[in-house]
């Protein structure tokens, strides 16, 4: 049986012709220039971050905190691409606003941002913005924000999360808690420095220079150092203002009171059990020390030996002090369901 000649080049290259559908170079062709197309997209996406993050990083050289407006917000924020974080405070710093508590939190936010961006870890990964009422009002709006300040985290990729809004009310405006946030939302750690207070210093060497003087000028007369009255005096001066909450003022920071910005109406105490006014705590330093006149006046009218009518006035008016003020605290206390901030639970 004789071998069979190999088919010809031209036969195969028409066999395997056959194979191939006859729609397929027009779909070739349009997956070619998709690629192409996406490809391109990509480049743009890419030149548009690169000139995002270049705008950002020279505001960010000339100052620490750039203003935004409903467009800026818009473009660097909420329009992707985004590759970095954004800290947002929205506040109201206009006079016309009356505002006391944005000009706290925003001096803490001041010094927040500078201890960013003048430590040796500054990146473009992290950038501080401000949204003022009066210059973004479109931005609250389109957040449904009715109140100020308050201090927002957008992520690089997705929508801000509950935790990405810090929690004001509860943890206070202070830099050093605002870096604990960050640090948790972003893992960018931010080590806050301050800039130095003497006002503290110069405060307790006056103190000690008029005790100073006190004691030379009565050097011939110290008995008065082994006063009783006095020295339980400031022993309640003191208890008075710790159990009011003033150390809690000073550790947090609270405004000293709240302007409703739609009706105008201050309030003194705070809703909720987690936080206090300053207005706060010195309403109840005053509903304390009057409850303990009136205790004081009771105890009087029971031990002395004087006029029976004017101890049963003594006691009457010691009796009014007490049922009075000590019913209007409890209506404070109900108020704040929980109790204070200063409870034992902090």
């Amino acid at each position: 049986m004789g071998a069979r000649a190999a088919p010809s080049r031209r036969r195969v290259a028409g066999r395997r012709l056959r194979y191939l559908p006859t729609g397929s170079f027009p779909f070739l062709l349009l997956l070619l220039l998709l690629c192409i197309q996406l490809g391109g997209g990509q480049k743009k996406k890419e030149n548009l971050l690169a000139e995002k993050v270049e705008q950002l990083m020279e505001w960010s050289s000339r100052r620490s905190i750039f203003r935004m407006n409903g467009d800026k917000f818009r473009k660097f924020i909420k329009a992707p691409p985004r590759n970095y974080s954004m800290i947002v405070m929205f506040t109201a710093l206009q006079p016309q606003r009356q505002c006391s508590v944005c000009r706290q939190a925003n001096e803490e936010y001041q010094i927040l941002a500078n201890s960013w961006r003048y430590s040796s870890a500054f990146c473009n990964k992290l950038f501080f913005s401000m949204v003022d009422y009066d210059e973004g009002t479109d931005v609250f709006q389109q957040l449904n924000m009715n109140s100020a300040p308050t201090f927002m985290h957008f992520p690089p990729k997705g929508r801000p999360k509950r935790a990405d809004t810090f929690d004001l009310q509860r943890i206070g405006f202070a830099a050093e808690q605002l870096a604990k946030w960050i640090a948790d939302r972003t893992d960018v750690h931010i080590r806050v420095f301050r800039p130095p207070n003497y006002s503290g210093t110069i405060a307790l060497a006056l103190l000690v220079s008029l005790v100073g003087g006190l004691l030379y000028l009565r050097r011939n007369n110290l008995e008065f150092i082994y006063n009783k009255t006095g020295w339980a005096m400031v022993s309640l001066c003191i208890v008075f203002a710790m159990t009011s909450g003033q150390m809690w003022n000073h550790i947090r920071g609270p405004p000293y009171a709240h302007k409703n910005p739609h009706n105008g109406q201050v309030s003194y105490i705070h809703g909720s059990s987690q936080a206090q006014f300053v207005a706060e705590s010195h309403i109840i330093l005053v509903l304390n020390a009057a409850i303990t006149m009136g205790m004081v006046l009771l105890n009087e009218a029971a031990t002395s030996k004087g006029d029976v009518g004017k101890r049963r006035i003594i006691c009457l008016v010691g009796l009014g002090l007490v049922v009075f003020f000590f019913s209007f605290l409890l209506s404070i206390f109900r108020s704040k369901y929980h109790g204070y901030p200063y409870s034992f639970e902090e």
